[in-house]
């Protein structure tokens, strides 16, 4: 039976790595997958392990407006997400830790 508990992170940042193969718009058409890293990467040296998971999603409805970040359980969205915007997202995860 499933057993029920609270989220051991602070926030889980869920990235859309979804791929249509160019049938049709998706997250990863705009590096989904190199954003997903580098927020992997930032929260490594930021030393956020235990605290910040980043995980890969698959669709999460909106890929016309990706690529999409989703901070959890603090309900941010962040759509048209770039290499750029990395440092944002961080700075905002920065300001929900304890």
């Amino acid at each position: 039976m499933a057993e029920q508990k609270e989220s051991p992170f602070v926030c889980h940042v869920f990235v859309c790595t979804n791929d249509r193969y160019g049938k049709k718009i998706s997250c990863a058409d705009n590096d989904s997958p190199g954003i997903r890293k580098a927020l992997k990467g930032a929260v490594k040296d930021k030393g956020w392990k235990g605290k910040v998971r980043v995980s890969q999603s698959g669709c999460m409805g909106l890929c016309a407006v990706g690529p999409n970040v989703m901070l959890y359980p603090q309900n941010v969205w962040f759509s048209g997400v770039s290499m750029g915007d990395v440092d944002l997202i961080v700075s905002k995860i920065e300001s929900l830790l304890p």
